[in-house]
């Protein structure tokens, strides 16, 4: 098992490198001069741009800079904020656990909602409860998380004034960003886990065990599910990064501090040094995630420790 961990934590470096070198290049593949679209609209001198260009190192050659940069990474140093003039490390650290817990909230929604109607289809195929459950899937996964967002406000909020419209708070305030985001990755998993569950329902050990006298829950729970969760486990850890991604959508819609509404904001106001920093958190925490799901897989299917 060790060995298996550090060799995916090996495989996970060059990936790491690479999310390194693209938020280091953001900063140059801009058209233009990035130095000028910090500064537009503040009408500052040619002085005043040289001088700005050299805080940030950009006179510099483009090497020079880049280990100047994976140097500061090394120490925890992100830049400064051009903007809020703080630390970037510090913004990004104020703004994680509001996207951190919206992402599991809606992972949360995703897994429970997704494996019950999953399970339930799975059970019996081609019944009018499983082409009820695959038709709203598939709805799921054409609406838009935005779509629904606002459908849920007008509905849930504005209407029926069950909860909050927008904001930060507590627990009654997550609900319907949460439901947003995890609706439509719940689809998803609802037809992996029915298509696979009803894959492992057919075959022969699965027989076997019902022959043997085994109740119907425990073939389910204890043989089918288990096996039936390997891919279902590989695809969650592509969707966890994936939400947070779509975090930038959802945060702005219901106005909450968070990780993605810190992205959109910082673009509009072309602050570069917070735009490479987010966005190498967000790199770092798609690699972790998948990472986590690396590990599990193989606690799940010791096989694939071998290979």
């Amino acid at each position: 098992m060790g060995r298996f961990i550090i060799k995916r934590f090996l495989l996970a470096i060059p990936t790491l490198l690479g999310v390194v070198i693209g938020a280091f290049l953001i900063i140059h593949l801009v058209p233009g001069d990035p130095v000028k679209m910090m500064l537009f609209g503040a009408n500052p001198t040619p002085g005043q741009i040289e001088d700005f260009r050299h805080q940030l190192g950009l006179d510099q050659p483009l090497p020079t800079q880049f280990v100047r940069y994976v140097a500061g990474l090394a120490q925890g140093d992100m830049g400064v904020s051009i903007q809020s003039h703080r630390k970037v490390s510090d913004e990004i650290a104020t703004h994680f656990l509001p996207t951190f817990v919206l992402t599991l909230a809606g992972m949360g929604i995703a897994v429970v909602f997704g494996f019950a109607i999953g399970v339930a289809a799975a059970l019996r195929p081609n019944s009018w409860l499983d082409n009820l459950a695959m038709g709203l899937a598939n709805l799921a996964v054409a609406m838009p998380a935005f779509w629904l967002g606002i459908l849920l406000i007008l509905v849930f909020a504005l209407r029926l004034g069950w909860f909050p419209v927008t904001g930060q708070g507590g627990g009654i305030r997550l609900v319907l960003p949460a439901l947003s985001l995890g609706i439509g990755y719940s689809a998803i998993i609802a037809r992996l886990v029915r298509s696979n569950l009803i894959s492992v329902l057919e075959k022969e050990y699965i027989l076997t065990a019902r022959s043997k006298g085994l109740r119907e829950r425990t073939v389910i729970l204890r043989h089918a599910l288990k096996n039936a969760l390997i891919p279902v486990i590989t695809m969650i850890g592509l969707q966890f990064g994936n939400m947070m991604g779509a975090s930038v959508v959802i945060e702005t819609l219901f106005a909450r501090v968070g990780l993605g509404r810190l992205l959109v904001t910082s673009i509009l106001q072309r602050d570069y040094p917070l735009i490479q920093g987010t966005i190498l958190v967000f790199g770092v925490i798609y690699i972790v995630s998948n990472f986590v799901i690396d590990t599990l897989y193989s606690v799940v299917d010791p096989r694939i420790r071998v290979g």
